[in-house]
């Protein structure tokens, strides 16, 4: 082929043969297949359901409710001046979409090796439009969470503000990236292991309760002071713990703990962007 036509090319499709690849400039250009992607995860989950997007509402609402009978009035753990309903349902939409991200992501190169067969773009949109597709859903469920608060105010409840509640946003983007990152180091281990899904399901159910999901971070290092440790090494509980505090003015914000969270969470999206940009390239001869 003549090598004047070959400079009018847009776009040269070659194996990528370097150690980390992060293209955002190719990101940007396949913009509008990735918020395609993200209407589809959106729709496509509860397109033939009864209730539709009403599953968003119902399982953090059970879920707290659950949680309240269960670990408050059962187990008897104490929430302060907060109602135990709103603590748990703080925690548990916090967790819900790290967890919606986890599981959304591992299972990529599975759930679409008919697409990847067939047509070149970016792998990485995929997993990044589970994440983006799963903060809308965490924004409904922030919006039921917002709607108890009022509710729970005028009931004479006693709650409040603080200026730290400005950089929560920044604390949920901490849960996607590391749901991220795991996401993708799995996704390219289940290209050959396929069992693995079923482990990652039962992993998270236990990880849930090393997570300071239903209690004080405080409160394990007070009643299992042998066993705390293993929550003060899960960063996971750093932003759970820290997403009550500004959001319920509850317990304190560890800087050193976010710091830790922090180094953590870039660790591991690299880990797994590294992994999943290796497997990209072989995948389809086992999936």
């Amino acid at each position: 082929m003549d090598s004047k036509n070959t400079n009018d090319w847009l776009f040269e499709i070659t194996p990528k043969n370097k150690f980390f690849s992060l293209n955002f400039k190719e990101i940007w250009q396949y913009r509008d297949l990735l918020m395609l992607f993200v209407k589809r995860d959106i729709i496509t989950v509860y397109k033939q359901t009864v209730l539709g997007p009403l599953w968003y509402l119902i399982q953090p609402l059970f879920t707290s409710i659950t949680f309240t009978i269960i670990f408050n009035n059962v187990a008897g753990i104490k929430t302060g001046s907060i109602p135990p309903f709103l603590f748990n349902l703080g925690g548990i939409m916090v967790w819900n979409y790290f967890t919606a991200c986890l599981n959304g992501t591992s299972d990529t190169f599975k759930s679409n090796a008919s697409i990847f067969g067939k047509v070149y773009f970016p792998r990485i949109i995929t997993p990044l439009s589970i994440v983006i597709s799963n903060l809308i859903k965490f924004g409904i469920q922030f919006g039921i969470f917002i709607f108890f608060y009022i509710l729970f105010y005028f009931r004479g409840a006693d709650l409040s503000l603080n200026i730290s509640i400005l950089f929560f946003p920044i604390l949920i983007s901490f849960m996607g990236i590391l749901g991220l990152g795991l996401g993708m180091m799995i996704s390219s281990m289940v290209t050959k292991y396929r069992d693995l899904n079923n482990l990652v399901s039962f992993g998270v159910q236990l990880l849930m309760y090393i997570s300071a999901v239903m209690y004080p971070m405080e409160l394990i290092k007070e009643k299992l002071p042998k066993f705390g440790w293993i929550v003060e090494y899960n960063p996971l509980a750093y932003v759970i713990e820290t997403s009550r505090y500004m959001l319920l003015n509850i317990g304190r914000i560890s800087i050193l703990g976010l710091v830790y969270t922090m180094a953590v969470t870039l660790v591991v999206f690299f880990a797994g962007l590294l992994v999943f940009n290796r497997t990209e390239k072989s995948f389809i001869d086992t999936v």
